[in-house]
């Protein structure tokens, strides 16, 4: 039996310029400069640039072209074993280097000398490995003391058990030890630099710390009040318990916040004190992508192109193009005009997405400069509207996903400061006189109010709610503590002074 269906189905297909400006608008400035070097690189129709027109004629133009274009097709005919070369080392998949490039004597006017330095910080277990290697001690002994260093995390604390470091070195290392020679020896670490390090807790992190300065400072009463609180009420001290630390040890207000002072002043993370080459490399670039200028009460918008050059079609190779579809039709030559076909259309395409880039970023920030005028006008984040994606996609035409690409990563250099372009971006609540603000605006005043607050007493979240709806503004216990924990600001426990 026959049976007839009939679907209809939606498809959608992405040409590969929208692929490639999808890509490139995701990019800040300082990752387009790469990824244009290595485009620059990888198709040699590509030149740095301006394509900047003539005033002639298109007439005059062409025969100006096709003069130029016979002049150098006689000399190519001379020199077509250079040509041919040039366009098959490009070809090539092997990327040999010209062996006169490798002598001694090849030194020209134009390749300046330059001395390379070379600079490379000490990670923390090197320095660590550093200061064991200054301790005189049998090599067993500095076998089970490098694998202690080597279980010492990037803070700085040994967070592994003693039984396990040594069933470790019994199984893994084939060392024999006791629990008190690995004791021993971590007691012996915990001698180096940055002092507290080594530790296996915050509370012994801080003793370790307390007994350097100690050591250093013989006598001092107030370091003798900071171990005694660290090691007789360190839960106390954790929670804030001031009163309970006061009548334990007998301490009057003044000694108890004097040692508080000195027990703050301590490192809880004694491995981030030595600087490692890795964390500096991988830390974050920002560049910004535009900047806005207030000239004579108007607002000025640039894109910033740093160091992004312009891009041009390379014409020698158009020309040269052009001779090989005339010439012979040989086997090579066709892959010659097939390559250059291929190159010259990914060389405009990529001209074409830099440009839709540069104009789409140029638009997204326009709208959100003027949606957002008095806030740049200002430089006061009260003046901050609430502003969602719909909005500068409703004002630009574009689509929301695309605005979403474009605020990514992206950072504005203003009159007042560098903000990045999702900070615009916030939801809106009401007032009670129906009027809304942004959640900025919200965070900001929470903010005043906290750091406005009596540190002896401050404010709890119900406090806060009170505060800011005699203010206006009315929201939630739990809003409030969700901006507080966004705003990295502790309860009011923890923000209690002496």
């Amino acid at each position: 039996m026959l049976k007839q269906n009939l679907q209809q189905k939606l498809g959608l297909k992405i040409n590969p310029l929208q692929i490639q400006l999808i890509k490139l608008l995701e990019l800040p400035t300082y990752q387009l400069e790469q990824r244009i070097k290595e485009e620059l690189e990888q198709n040699p129709l590509l030149e740095e640039g301006e394509d900047k027109p003539e005033a002639a004629s298109p007439e005059e133009m062409q025969e100006e072209d096709t003069g130029n274009q016979q002049d150098e097709f006689g000399e190519e005919e001379e020199h077509s074993d250079d040509d041919e070369f040039s366009l098959e080392d490009y070809m090539d998949d092997d990327d040999d280097i010209p062996e006169y490039r490798l002598a001694v004597s090849n030194v020209s006017k134009d390749n300046d000398s330059r001395d390379l330095i070379f600079s490379q910080g000490t990670s923390f277990r090197e320095s660590l490995v550093a200061q064991l290697g200054m301790r005189a001690m049998p090599e067993s002994e500095r076998r089970i003391a490098e694998y202690i260093i080597g279980n010492i995390d990037e803070d700085g604390y040994l967070r592994r058990d003693i039984e396990n470091i040594v069933d470790d070195l019994a199984f893994g290392a084939g060392i024999e030890a006791s629990e008190k020679e690995v004791l021993r020896l971590l007691k012996l670490i915990q001698e180096f630099e940055p002092a507290g390090v080594g530790a296996r807790d915050l509370q012994e992190c801080l003793l370790l710390q307390i007994e350097h300065k100690m050591a250093e400072n013989q006598g001092n009463k107030i370091l003798g009040n900071a171990k005694l609180i660290l090691e007789e009420c360190f839960d106390e001290f954790s929670r804030k318990h001031y009163e309970k630390i006061s009548r334990r040890l007998r301490l009057n207000d003044s000694e108890l916040k004097q040692a508080i002072d000195e027990i703050l002043k301590l490192n809880p993370k004694p491995g981030g004190t030595v600087a490692d080459a890795s964390l500096v490399q991988n830390a974050e670039k920002i560049i910004p992508d535009f900047a806005l200028e207030l000239v004579d009460g108007e607002l000025q918008l640039s894109l910033n192109s740093g160091d992004v050059p312009e891009l041009r079609i390379n014409k020698s190779y158009l020309e040269l193009l052009e001779q090989y579809q005339k010439g012979e039709s040989a086997k090579n030559k066709k892959d010659v005009v097939s390559f250059v076909k291929y190159k010259l259309n990914s060389a405009k395409s990529f001209i074409d997405a830099v440009h839709q880039r540069n104009n789409t970023l140029m638009l997204t920030m326009t709208a959100i400069v003027q949606f957002q005028k008095q806030f740049f006008l200002t430089g006061d984040e009260n003046m901050l509207k609430p502003m969602i994606l719909k909005d500068i996609a409703d004002i630009t035409g574009l689509d929301v996903s695309t605005i979403s690409r474009v605020s990514n990563s992206k950072y504005i250099q203003t009159w007042f400061g560098i903000y990045a372009l999702k900070d615009f971006f916030s939801n809106s609540m009401q007032t009670v006189n129906g009027e809304e603000v942004s959640t900025g605006e919200l965070k900001n005043v929470l903010k005043k109010l906290v750091d406005n607050e009596d540190k002896k007493r401050p404010l709890t979240d119900d406090e806060l709610v009170m505060l800011m709806e005699k203010q206006g503004y009315q929201i939630a216990r739990r809003t409030v503590a969700k901006y507080r924990q966004m705003l990295d600001i502790p309860v009011a426990r923890l923000r209690r002074e002496i």
